[in-house]
Parts: C-alpha cells; structure tokens; sequence
C-alpha cells in the first residue's frame, strides 16, 4: 500500500462509482482529498472535501487551481461521460460534450493544476482511460473515440511533462462493479444471466471492482512507480487479452 501522508490529491469525477473508489483509497493512505465534481457526494470523510467541478470549464479549473494552492502531489482525471447512439442518430452536441468532458477535461484540469504539481518538483498525473480506447462497443463511436484520445493525450503528457517532474500515466478499466453498471444490469429480464455471461468474458472469472482500479491508480502515482509514465494500464481481469472462439471450438470446462 503507497502512502500519500501530506500530500494533496485531486480527483475529478469523485462523487460517486471509480472516482469515488480512487478519492477513498488516497484518503486511507493519509491524502488530503479534494474531489471535484458538479455533485456534492454529501457524505466524505474528515480527509476529503468537495469542490464544485465543471471539467469543461476553463473558469472552474482555474477556480479550483485557487482552492488547491500550494503545490500538488496527484491528479486523477477520471470525470467522464458515456451515451449510446448510432453515427446516424448522433447530434453534434452529443458528440462536443463527450470530447469536452472526457478528452478536453483532463487536458485543462493538468494545464490548470500544473503549477501546483511542479511547486514540489513533480507530481503525477493519473488519467482513466477505458478498454473501449483499445477496443469498441456498439453504438460507443464518440465515448470510444474519446477515450482512445485519453490514451493519446497520456503518452504526450508523459513526453512533454517528464522534463519537469511531472509522471502521467493512464489506466483503462474494463467492465467493473460500479452502481451505473448495476443499474444497467437490473433492468434486463435476464439479470443474472448477463451477470454469470460477463464472468466468463474474463479469465480471472469474475467482473472487477472499483477498488481494483483504485489500487492500480494509487500504485501509478506513487513512488514505487518512479520510473512508470506514459503508460496505459488495462485492469480488466485479462478480458482484451482472451481471443474469441466460436463455440464450436470453445474447450470443454
């Protein structure tokens, strides 16, 4: 387990799922939190607090630039969103506002936050990519789309940051356990047999959890990752990593 004592940590998109997972983890490892969100979660702990985030807005990364002050030793870019159109039923708007909150977001969050995280003489920078930068799901052109430029975007922050001390890396989570997810899966008919049918997409048997990638997330930014950066860490039980078979060829159990 890292230990963050004293440091600051931001996590963008913390109120709740992942980013809720990862702001937990760095308070247990002695951070001082600040979770940046559009919603106040209501109910974090003495080492956390809340700052109204808009990751789309200039004026809102420069304002929590002040609230941070001093230097910064983390930033997690997590806030994203995700929508399921056609390319035919797709809206400009729709299309803007993905690549405005998941690809632009982590780029004026690290430029704003950037004086803080050279004040100490580097810092890390985690971004949260996705399996879907790497691969596709139907009806996911523009969250797929924006994603692969989060991966991009990770390795020439890595690039242009490393001279300055500054680490940037990225995971991609696969499907995990987040409250979305779940209410995705509760209205099927067919719950749990969707849920028995994702397991086995995974070789590790199982679907993850948001802790999983709070703890690759924690180990990216810490000093047991100091020569770590410009990396995109897949944590998705090996799920891209397992070639498909039709099941006339699928070994027997």
């Amino acid at each position: 387990m890292s230990s963050f004592g004293g440091i600051t940590a931001v996590v963008t998109g913390g109120a709740q799922g992942i980013g809720r997972a990862i702001a937990d983890r760095f308070a247990a490892d002695g951070a001082n939190v600040i979770v940046g969100d559009l919603r106040n979660p209501g109910d974090l702990g003495a080492r956390q607090r809340w700052v109204e985030l808009d990751v789309t807005s200039e004026d809102s990364a420069g304002a929590l630039a002040t609230e941070v002050g001093g230097s910064l030793g983390v930033l997690v870019n997590n806030a994203g969103i995700m929508f399921e159109a056609s390319i035919a039923a797709q809206t400009v708007e729709q299309w803007d506002m993905a690549m405005a909150v998941n690809l632009r977001g982590p780029w004026l969050m690290t430029k704003a936050l950037l004086p803080a995280l050279r004040a100490d003489g580097g810092g890390a920078v985690v971004n949260v990519g996705s399996i879907e930068g790497i691969g596709a799901n139907p009806l996911h052109t523009a969250y797929s789309a924006s994603k692969g430029g989060v991966h991009g975007l990770t390795a020439a922050m890595a690039v242009d940051l490393g001279p300055l001390g500054i680490r940037c890396n990225a995971v991609a989570p696969g499907w995990i356990d987040t409250a979305l997810n779940r209410t995705y899966l509760d209205r099927l008919p067919n719950r749990d047999q969707a849920l028995a049918e994702l397991a086995v997409l995974h070789p590790v048997g199982h679907i993850g959890d948001p802790a999983d990638v709070a703890s690759t997330v924690a180990f990216l930014a810490g000093p047991d990752a100091r020569f770590v950066s410009g990396q995109v860490v897949v944590v998705d039980g090996a799920r891209t990593t397992k070639l498909s078979l039709p099941p006339s060829l699928a070994p027997e159990a």
